[in-house]
């Protein structure tokens, strides 16, 4: 019979909410809440769709476990309402939340300290699609700034389709960016405290690693240990640190980055809060690590104090 875990209270793991990664959240908070209770912590799904605040006050809570991806859990605004209430909370704060969730901020960000990562445009009515395609180099990715899980994100190589794919992003979000489409390696590191886990070298048998790729297919190939000689992790290891500190990011997170065809590595993005689903890359990592699923969830639940 499993111990009781007693020091951290009462658990609520939040999730779902109402971004367009809803879905991914849900089995995310789902398999979150049973290892905490596999484990003899008391902890409970609070699902935030509808009156967040006032769920989370009614449920009496000691800590939160937060499970939610995507704007309005993600995005600063929930830990900044836990802070209110006196929750702690699993993961970063607010700035870094906010940060991690807008990818133009976050390559600003990293420009003007130095940190490699692709040149990037921001797409509006008013771009002028030939331009920005003769300036980023002809074959470009198009996302919105502020989504996750490659939701409204395509690939574009003329004009015409540079101005249907930020059409696409834009449903999803004013504000959309451009960069030049990176044909190297793709890699996610997770982030553990003030470690970095092993990496992960993600291969796609698709255009690119697109949300189909992420959590329905198959087909997508994952190498953990990534293949990487020691120099080199070591190298990919202190960059995803250094870009995770760079916008304060706490707990955990996951940092994606791929290379060019020199082998260079380029950041492109963090998340804050990532998917712990059985298709995710973190619980992958922790495995390599020595981390079983419900070990890796309680150590997480041990950042938040």
């Amino acid at each position: 019979m499993t111990s009781k875990v007693t020091h951290f209270g009462k658990v609520g793991v939040l999730y779902g909410g109402h971004s367009s990664e809803r879905e991914i959240s849900l089995l995310t908070g789902a398999a979150i809440v049973q290892a905490l209770q596999n484990k003899g912590v008391d902890a409970v799904a609070i699902d935030i769709k509808d009156h967040p605040i006032e769920s989370i006050c009614a449920a009496n809570l000691d800590r939160a476990f937060i499970a939610l991806h995507g704007p309005g859990g993600e995005d600063g605004t929930l830990q900044g309402s836990l802070e209110c209430l006196g929750i702690p909370y699993t993961g970063s704060g607010v700035m870094a939340s906010a940060l991690a969730m807008d990818k133009l901020r976050c390559k600003q960000i990293w420009k003007g300290i130095g940190l490699p990562t692709t040149d990037f445009a921001s797409l509006d009515q008013n771009t002028d699609w030939q331009q920005t395609i003769d300036r980023l180099g002809g074959c470009l990715v198009v996302k919105p700034a502020c989504e996750g899980s490659s939701v409204g994100m395509s690939i574009a190589e003329s004009p015409e389709q540079l101005k249907q794919a930020w059409q696409l992003a834009s449903k999803y979000d004013a504000k959309v960016i451009a960069e030049p489409r990176l044909m190297g390696e793709e890699y996610t590191v997770a982030i553990l405290g003030e470690q970095a886990l092993p990496s992960i070298r993600i291969k796609a048998n698709a255009t690119f690693y697109d949300y189909e790729a992420k959590y329905l297919s198959d087909k997508t190939d994952y190498f953990c240990p990534s293949g990487l000689d020691a120099q080199r992790e070591n190298e990919l290891a202190q960059l995803c640190i250094n870009a995770y500190k760079s916008i304060d990011g706490k707990g955990w997170g996951r940092v994606d980055v791929m290379t060019d065809l020199n082998g260079t590595f380029f950041v492109l993005e963090v998340n804050t809060v990532p998917g712990m689903t059985s298709h995710s890359l973190v619980p992958m990592a922790g495995k390599a690590a020595g981390m079983d699923f419900e070990a890796l969830v309680l150590a997480i639940l041990e950042e938040s104090i």
